[in-house]
């Protein structure tokens, strides 16, 4: 039970600073924050993702092209140009790691107002750094676990921002419903999101990138637009 409590606790994190502050603030600029706050995001969303960590700035730019050229070749995660999901996976991988690396020229579009912190992400990246929690993600496992059978999981733990990421890249432009006739295959994969904190409102997503909330009928609950909301009354972000 201690196990399945730390998975879900993982799972709802990890996918929580995905949602919040690489893609609603660093891709899309939904709100703002001033540079406290986001060197602070920037430390929760290391600790909250661990060896699946993503650079915020890395992850904008990909996001970005993905909203740009959405289903055609150019589209960093489209369903239509790869045979399954894993080698979409990998697909996207290889792209986001050669802008993380500087290896392709970024039209600046694409880079206007991302948050960066190169010195952070060079650590957070790195590979030592991903063995480091790898390592510590098999001990609680071994700690926790009733059986074995369990660790055949930690791959998950251990990449879990990618199969966040894959869940609604490449199940969301196959099935589900759609609110808006967009000229794009993207569906609102399911009507009450509970697993993937909004994100499975993918149709509503791309009518609106920018807005905070991506429910946009009674039922389509977005338990993130009301954090943000809490977080602006804070006065820790603008809307």
């Amino acid at each position: 039970m201690a196990l399945i409590i730390v998975l879900v606790g993982l799972w709802y994190l990890s996918l929580f600073f995905q949602t919040f502050f690489q893609h609603r603030y660093a891709a899309h600029g939904a709100f703002t924050m001033n540079k406290f706050w986001e060197r602070v995001f920037f430390l929760f969303t290391y600790l909250a993702q661990g060896s699946s960590y993503m650079s915020p700035r890395a992850y904008a730019i990909m996001h970005r092209m993905h909203h740009a050229y959405t289903d055609t070749d150019k589209d960093p995660h489209s369903p239509s140009y790869s045979k399954n999901i894993f080698s979409m996976m990998w697909r996207t991988r290889n792209i986001y790691s050669a802008i993380f690396k500087g290896k392709i020229t970024i039209e600046e579009r694409f880079t206007k107002n991302i948050p960066d912190w190169p010195l952070f992400d060079k650590w957070a990246h790195s590979t030592f750094s991903r063995l480091l929690w790898a390592a510590g993600y098999t001990l609680l496992f071994i700690f926790l676990t009733p059986t074995l059978w369990l660790l055949l999981l930690l791959p998950v733990v251990m990449s879990m921002g990618a199969f966040h990421g894959a869940i609604i890249n490449w199940f969301a432009h196959k099935y589900g419903y759609i609110n808006f006739r967009l000229k794009n295959t993207s569906q609102n994969l399911i009507s009450v999101d509970l697993l993937m904190l909004g994100e499975a409102y993918h149709n509503n997503h791309h009518k609106q990138p920018s807005s905070i909330n991506f429910g946009k009928r009674w039922h389509e609950i977005d338990p993130v637009f009301h954090v943000i909301r809490f977080l602006a009354w804070c006065r820790i972000i603008k809307l």
